[in-house]
């Protein structure tokens, strides 16, 4: 079994609550990456907002699709 095979396979066995900890979980890890590493805060801080807006977008495109095909 590779290894997205496998995380799908994880994935089918997770409730809304798992993903809801899993994203909460990344968030509070960059935010502890962004109080702890100057040089990590520096990078985000010095990339200007609209690159940020257009990056969540480009992201979201693909779950926009699934959720509004039917």
């Amino acid at each position: 079994m590779n290894l997205f095979e496998r995380t799908e396979h994880l994935c089918k066995q997770m409730k809304w609550w798992d993903v809801s900890l899993l994203k909460s979980s990344v968030f509070f890890f960059t935010l502890f990456l962004f109080t702890v590493w100057s040089g990590f805060q520096s990078f985000v801080l010095g990339i200007a907002w609209y690159w940020w807006l257009a990056l969540s977008l480009i992201v979201a495109i693909p779950l926009w699709k699934k959720m509004f095909s039917r």
